[in-house]
């Protein structure tokens, strides 16, 4: 494996960018931009679908780069969606806004810009020189100091040759919109009929009275950032899920409410008194999976020191005695115990290998992916709305078995849609949001279909029931179930968090909680299909670090690749996890088509400079640093045809 190359030696060969081309563009002013426009620049492409919680960590890696090279780099977001529902032209205008990028954004949803450059993962980056001439492309997250290097090596090298142009980019910002709320994610009922509401766009919680409309109290000051103190002080950065603190630890814990700070990467907690915000797990930094200076292992860890991976959600468990956290960024459920609690505080993985798929079974080695909506059932069972998957999950725990995984509805990564019905034919597409009813059911915030559905289960050899409640919601994101009265005066209202809307919207429904049996159809993700032949296939993930790093064997191999399909009798062989960055798979004739999973990482550090004695200096200290990227990559099975189809390339750059 190659260690240390340069940026200059491992560009890609001088090749000319193709043309941005697709439904339209925003954040320009309504101007189209071609790549004439932005001769003089360096850009960066960031192929990103916002459903993507790697393309969203990507958006974040990017805004510090993007403010201090402004005069001569343009970073443009081509948008080219998975779900159906992102491809809706006013849907990606309010995640544009949502997420406040502050770039140019092509509109891709044909995939047409995707297809000219050969992306074949969400997030990927394609870097172009100010010639025109694409220089290098690299898939995943975690390239933020690669990203870095390379920009400032490439301002110099046309700034020397005169063919940087410094000044403003095609940027034009938004008209500012105002409102109560802004992109709110989540809601919880306070003591007293208060609402808490995670007001995402604001970057802040917004104490609303009964009536979900009239502002009580804002705690956090708006401005984006990860302070603690009084509510006029204190920072959030897209706060998400919200949890009421068991009565009975308040006074222990020193706060009432946990906050899932999503962007933060941290759990802060909130007193209700005073407002008063303190962190209380997360050091603000991203856990990257394969990472060398992680430090979860299987067990507790001062939570204070741990990082954490896009907090979504989280519940209290009475079971576990501990509150249970989504980790969407790295797909896997975890659990916190808080000091002060009944045993030992810390904070460790619950469920989840932290590869992204739909694998039930024993809680270490079931796969989630981006799951994000929690609520804990009756029975102390947990029921996880599993974003990327479309699918409703059910946690619970199993006598002499531990932590089980079960899926209720969904059918995995990339089959999506709005069919109700028996539960193992019924579809969703990217539910948010999930709360338990009084009778046992279930209602979903579908999402992307702007849709509530109830899963209702059936005997133990029954798939269960899915129906719809209601329709035409602006992006539900969570729900709130409110019931009144007892026997047949009982009545069940589901307060909705409309996203989209800017609003919390109230649902009455009848005692039955019955609903429609609709049929919008069935979806599967659109993207170019790889066409391989039957037999031997090489697989190759090529890696080189950054320039001035090295791969970091430190702690073991620097590098590992998974590899896994759908359907699984689609590899003859070669499924499994090893560490180099190839493998020979074996391709079964008798599969038609399928799906290949293959998940890269490469850990690398930065190289120490030697002193005159020719020993690395004492006072410098490596940072570390992860590239890994999951790839999904369809392919079609085909007959013989010489060399093409026998070799797959994937690319992740340092």
């Amino acid at each position: 494996m190659p260690q240390n190359i340069g940026v200059a030696t491992s560009r890609l060969p001088r090749v000319r960018a193709s043309e941005l081309v697709g439904r339209g563009w925003l954040n320009t002013g309504g101007k189209d931009v071609t790549l004439a426009d932005l001769r003089g620049k360096v850009v960066v492409l960031d192929f990103w679908t916002f459903c993507c919680v790697n393309c969203l960590h990507v958006l974040d890696e990017l805004r510090e780069l993007e403010e201090a090279r402004r005069d001569e780099l343009v970073i443009v977001g081509v948008h080219s969606p998975k779900f159906e529902h992102e491809a809706d032209a006013a849907a990606l205008a309010a995640a544009v806004e949502r997420y406040e990028v502050h770039h140019p954004v092509l509109d891709d949803p044909d995939l047409v810009t995707w297809s000219a450059y050969t992306a074949r993962a969400w997030p990927t980056l394609v870097v172009i020189d100010p010639e025109g001439y694409v220089v290098a492309q690299m898939a995943g997250e975690g390239h933020a100091s690669t990203l870095a290097a390379l920009v400032d090596e490439l301002v110099a090298e046309h700034d020397a040759t005169g063919t940087l142009h410094r000044g403003s980019g095609p940027y034009v910002p938004p008209a500012p919109t105002s409102g109560t709320l802004r992109f709110p994610a989540a809601a919880i009922e306070l003591p007293g009929g208060n609402l808490l509401v995670a007001d995402a766009g604001h970057h802040s919680l917004a104490e609303l009275a009964p009536d979900g409309e009239t502002l009580v109290r804002r705690i956090g000051s708006g401005e984006r950032g990860l302070v603690d103190g009084a509510p006029d002080t204190a920072r959030f950065s897209e706060p998400d899920g919200l949890c009421l603190v068991p009565v009975e630890l308040r006074a222990s814990l020193g706060y009432d409410v946990l906050v899932a700070d999503t962007v933060n990467h941290a759990l802060r907690g909130v007193r209700l008194a005073d407002g008063v915000v303190t962190t209380v797990a997360g050091n603000g930094q991203q856990y990257m999976v394969g990472a060398a200076d992680n430090v979860l292992q299987g067990g507790g860890h001062g939570p204070l020191r741990q990082k954490l991976s896009s907090p979504w959600d989280v519940v209290w468990s009475q079971e576990l005695a501990a509150f249970v956290v989504a980790m969407a960024g790295h797909h896997a459920l975890w659990v916190f115990v808080p000091e002060g609690a009944d045993k030992e505080s810390g904070i460790l993985l619950l469920a989840g290998t932290m590869n992204e798929g739909l694998e039930d079974g024993p809680g270490k080695r079931a796969w989630f992916a981006q799951p994000s909506g929690l609520s804990v059932a009756g029975d102390g069972a947990l029921w996880v709305a599993d974003a990327e998957t479309s699918a409703l999950r059910r946690v619970e725990t199993v006598e002499g078995a531990g932590v089980v995984v079960r899926t209720a509805v969904g059918q995995g990564l990339f089959d999506f849609g709005h069919r109700d019905g028996p539960a193992d034919q019924a579809l969703l597409q990217h539910p948010l949001g999930v709360a338990a009813l009084p009778d046992g059911s279930v209602v979903v915030a579908d999402t992307y279909n702007g849709a509530l559905r109830r899963y209702a289960a059936a005997g133990p050899s029954q798939p269960g029931e899915v129906t719809t409640l209601a329709t035409g919601l602006a992006e539900p994101s969570d729900v709130v179930v409110q019931v009144s009265g007892d026997g047949d005066d009982q009545a069940v209202h589901l307060l909705v968090v409309e996203s989209a809307a800017h609003r919390i919207t109230r649902v009455a429904l009848p005692a039955t909680l019955a609903g429609e049996v609709l049929d919008g159809g069935a979806h599967r993700t659109q993207r170019p299909v790889t066409e391989v032949v039957a037999g031997a296939l090489r697989l190759d993930v090529p890696f080189v670090p950054a320039p001035g790093q090295k791969l970091d064997d430190r702690f073991g191999p620097s590098t590992e690749l998974q590899v896994s399909a759908t359907p699984p009798e689609l590899l003859r062989s070669g499924a499994g996890t090893g560490t180099e960055l190839s493998r020979d798979l074996v391709i079964d004739p008798a599969v038609a088509e399928g799906v290949l999973h293959v998940t890269a990482r490469a850990a690398s550090c930065d190289v120490v400079p030697r002193g005159p004695d020719g020993e690395p200096d004492p006072d410098v200290f490596p940072a570390c640093h992860l590239a890994q990227q999951d790839w999904g990559v369809p392919v079609r099975v085909v007959g013989d045809t010489g060399d093409d189809g026998r070799t797959l390339v994937l690319r992740l750059r340092g």
